[in-house]
């Protein structure tokens, strides 16, 4: 029997980042000219299967990685993105890597340039050659031809569309003589749908001259007219490998969302009749990376809101734009009352809270005691725990240690007691200081913003059974903003899912995993119809 072929084979990988193990045992194969798909949620493992591929500092600084990479069956050892790239393997960044004064060309050809003898080279030796010009813009029209882009080589990249940006880094790749795989990090993420389809004509013609792709990506009708095969993960597993012709996008969404959803128990909940607690109509948030490009929804009195989305598409921007921490406008309107926008003060003064997602960053002092974590934005924002005398005031020490003393039992955090210092807990005992924090000022509706991130399961079990505990006994209304799908599911009435800055959709949590896959890649109306899913 012939052994098959593979330029690129991948077996076994693990990797651990702090004793958190986000792969687990992830194989792959790869044949020269073979357009490959990873598809997976954010979190699934993708972004670092391909930091080991290319020999990324940040996976040898954590103390490497498990497994096994074999080229052209031969084992290596990818060290550093230099060794990735004389070993023949590529790589398309999200990030942009290139020199705004060069022009095309030089970018092409940076680190390559090609040379030629003048008078004084010949005269005083090679290292005084000139640049040849002519050759390089060739080849640089080569690479440009062939992803499809019809623009002067000797344009500077300084001032170009973020979509040519792309088609310039693509066509830099492509220019090696000794590339066999090249990967796309989510190429067509800041493409336009015209660019998108020109950049997967353009990846199918890259395979065609024997190159092999690898091509990460959440959007599954991409996957479906551009790949050969399809390797989805989740959680940082290999869920299956699959060819293109042995599956569908109905399929594929189930797969890359699907797992167990265990409910926390709220008893019944009915929002039906509930009167609306927050309208939000037109917003827009500039905040970089999460930009919000037009949002309108309703929040229901005493409901457990979910948003989710994959990273990069607005969910986050929401909370952080009506919190006033981001430029901002459209129209928040709080139990009839319009909400001044890019105002934090008068977030809290109309009666939200916010726990934000950096809570390191953001939410904490670090290097203060827990009951000064609790009382400070209530003493900041509202004048709590304060003495008056007149024209001054002075903290109420007293008021902030029996405050405190009734957070750290109401919500079982976990500590020596209120005076130790915040930085000195667990990620998940942290995460409560910051909801007790939100919780002193006396929200009626409160934002919560990855609150799982970063700490165990077992304490991230304990952060969603306080949520639960404040809409159930307090009636608090609670927007919750997650990555982690499973958690909206486990305890939201309704999940609103943001794609590409906008509301996709809204789900309850019993709907399917092929409806959750479809419009997190943003594919449901493609596939189900425009308006199916706007559950009240």
């Amino acid at each position: 029997m012939q052994k098959d072929n593979f330029v690129l084979e991948m077996k076994g990988i693990s990797k651990q980042y702090a004793g958190n193990r986000v792969l687990k045992n992830v194989s792959l194969q790869l044949k020269p000219g073979e357009i490959h798909a990873v598809l997976g949620e954010n979190g699934a493992g993708k972004s670092t299967l391909m930091n080991i591929l290319f020999g990324m500092s940040v996976i040898h600084s954590t103390g490497g990685y498990e497994g096994e990479i074999l080229i052209d069956g031969q084992p290596i050892e990818v060290k550093s993105p230099y060794d990735a790239m004389n070993l023949g393997i590529g790589m398309v960044h999200q990030e942009f890597m290139l020199i705004p004064g060069f022009t095309i060309t030089e970018n092409i050809k940076v680190n390559r340039e090609i040379t030629k003898h003048n008078v004084v080279s010949r005269l005083f030796g090679s290292a005084l050659k000139s640049l040849d010009m002519d050759a390089m813009n060739k080849d640089a029209r080569k690479a440009l031809d062939t992803v499809g882009m019809n623009i002067d080589e000797w344009v500077k990249v300084a001032g170009l569309p973020v979509g040519y940006m792309q088609f310039v880094e693509i066509a830099r790749e492509i220019d090696k003589s000794n590339v066999k795989v090249l990967v796309f990090d989510e190429p067509t993420a800041v493409l336009t749908e015209s660019e998108a389809s020109t950049l997967l004509n353009a990846m199918k013609a890259i395979a065609e001259s024997g190159i092999a792709i690898l091509f990460i990506t959440h959007r599954l009708d991409e996957v479906m007219t551009a790949a050969d095969n399809i390797t989805v993960l989740r959680d940082g597993e290999l869920v299956r490998t699959l060819k293109k012709q042995d599956t569908n996008t109905f399929q594929l969404a189930e797969l890359m969302v699907g797992r167990e959803i265990q409910k926390l128990d709220r008893g019944e909940v009915n929002i039906s009749n509930s009167d609306v607690a927050l309208s939000v109509r037109g917003l827009r948030v500039l905040m970089p990376g999460e930009e919000v490009r037009k949002v309108d929804l309703d929040v229901y009195q005493g409901e457990i809101l979910g948003i989710g989305g994959l990273g990069g598409q607005g969910k986050i921007g929401i909370a952080n734009g009506i919190m006033g921490l981001y430029p901002a406008i459209g129209e928040v309107v709080i139990k009839g009352a319009k909400l001044a926008l890019s105002d934090t003060r008068a977030a809290y003064h109309a009666g939200l809270a916010f726990v934000s997602e950096d809570r390191r960053g953001v939410g904490l002092l670090l290097d203060s005691s827990i009951e000064l974590n609790i009382a400070f934005t209530a003493m900041q924002m509202k004048d709590k725990f304060l003495k008056k005398f007149g024209l001054f005031s002075q903290v109420d020490s007293s008021a902030i240690r029996q405050h405190a003393l009734k957070m750290i039992k109401g919500l079982d955090i976990r500590c020596t007691g209120p005076t130790q210092l915040t930085r000195r807990l667990s990620g998940g005992n942290q995460q409560k200081v910051c909801i007790a924090r939100a919780l002193a000022i006396d929200p009626t509706i409160l934002f919560v913003s990855e609150p799982t991130r970063g700490i165990d399961v077992g304490a991230k079990k304990l952060v969603m059974e306080t949520l639960v505990k404040l809409n159930k006994e307090l009636g608090m209304t609670i927007i919750m903003t997650s990555s982690e799908l499973a958690e909206l599911r486990s305890v939201c009435d309704r999940i609103v899912i943001i794609c590409h800055g906008q509301v996709e959709g809204i789900l309850s949590p019993d709907d399917s995993d092929v409806d959750y896959g479809l419009m997190m890649s943003g594919d449901y109306h493609k596939f189900r119809g425009k308006g199916a899913a706007q559950h009240a």
